[in-house]
């Protein structure tokens, strides 16, 4: 049986972040553990989005600091991010969204976010084809983007690697339990024991906890990516546009765009094939906001599972009732975004300092309270 530091299980952006912090700071006999391949659940079909536009504090604090670290990331890292810092514009098509904005314009501007609120006729300006009929405002923040999601995952699991880092690829948990101040975890390919324990097993993350008898309310959704054909009528440098109202999004990638909605009536499974009777519905909604879609073919389509909880917030933090355990999981379509930040925090609390950002709202404890407040930017 291995004996180890820190066990991580789970090697998509969080836990490969998470293993990158600890290692950057001396932690280096840590190990993660990966039922497939490095960043093969929900980071690597995930649209890459970095936005620092939400309704809570803490939420956007972590955006705030992860946008830092994503601006040096080959600097931290010695690998690229092919950060792009296109922006973020969402649109607002009822009065309600519309006063939700303008609070939450209000906030992140105290906080220190280069956000504007914007009438349609300013949206149009900065996105020519949109159409914005009946869309009543909108934000618009220049200092968000995107990244390549897969560099970012490589890149974070490459830099823990170089720092003594051990990744186990194709290792599935099957057994986890608590021998005195030790856990041990079994997987098929062996056993591994360590004092801590970091679950960041992404839509996966319930299972492993009933696995110790603890309730994880993650739960597990599909979400889809469509590729268009190659077209020019939407500028290189344009913004992710998101929507708010349906949840639709598009941004520029390679040749043309890749766009993507919620689907209301998924339910709840850990299936990632794709959906094609869901494009119809999708593309009568995608055609409406962009009109040129009409005349634009779709080549390809993939999806990927979103980890979602009940208020649409991340679970961060130690179980009280579990010495040596932890969670970072549960983050609701933000993981990617707020890996960075996430990573640090973590081995903050791993190594029992305060954290730099103040995450009590995300623990656990909260959903047995009943008291979380929801995250209404939620796409």
């Amino acid at each position: 049986m291995d004996t180890t530091e820190i066990i991580i299980i789970g090697a998509g952006v969080i836990g490969c972040s998470i293993a990158h912090h600890l290692a950057k700071i001396g932690c280096q006999d840590v190990l993660i553990l990966e039922r497939d391949y490095i960043g093969s659940g929900s980071t690597e079909r995930c649209a890459g989005g970095i936005r620092q536009q939400f309704s809570t504090e803490t939420n956007i604090l972590l955006s705030m600091k992860s946008v830092k670290f994503f601006e040096r990331f080959e600097e931290e890292t010695g690998h690229l991010a092919d950060f792009r810092q296109n922006g973020y514009l969402m649109l607002a098509t009822t009065q309600e969204e519309l006063e939700a904005f303008r609070q939450n314009v209000a906030l992140q501007r105290r906080l220190g976010v280069e956000v504007q609120l914007l009438s349609p006729e300013e949206a149009k300006e900065i996105v020519p084809r949109l159409n914005v009929e009946d869309i009543l405002g909108a934000t618009y923040c220049p200092t968000d983007g995107y990244a390549d999601p897969y560099s970012v995952v490589q890149g974070f699991a490459s830099a823990a690697r170089e720092l003594r880092v051990k990744i186990y690829q194709e290792t599935e948990v099957t057994h986890i339990r608590k021998t005195g101040q030790v856990w041990e975890v079994s997987t098929k390919k062996g056993s591994f024991q360590a004092p801590i324990v970091v679950i960041a097993a992404g839509a996966w993350a319930s299972q492993i906890g009933k696995i110790i008898g603890l309730g994880i309310p993650v739960h597990p959704s599909r979400r889809h990516i469509f590729v268009t054909a190659p077209l020019d009528a939407i500028q290189r440098d344009s913004p992710m546009v998101v929507d708010f109202h349906n949840g639709f999004w598009f941004r520029r990638e390679g040749p043309g765009l890749i766009f993507g909605m919620r689907n209301p009536d998924e339910p709840e499974s850990f299936d990632t094939s794709v959906d094609w009777s869901f494009l119809p519905k999708l593309a009568e909604i995608a055609s409406h906001r962009l009109p040129l879609l009409r005349d634009t073919g779709v080549v390809t389509a993939q999806a990927g599972l979103h980890e979602d909880t009940p208020d649409a917030n991340a679970i961060i933090g130690k179980v009280p009732e579990m010495d040596g355990l932890y969670l970072a999981c549960g983050f609701s379509g933000h993981g990617f975004m707020h890996s960075p930040a996430v990573g640090k925090t973590m081995t903050e609390l791993i190594l029992g300092k305060k954290p730099t950002i103040d995450i009590s709202s995300l623990a656990q404890g909260r959903f047995k309270e009943r008291a979380y407040q929801k995250e209404k930017c939620f796409i």
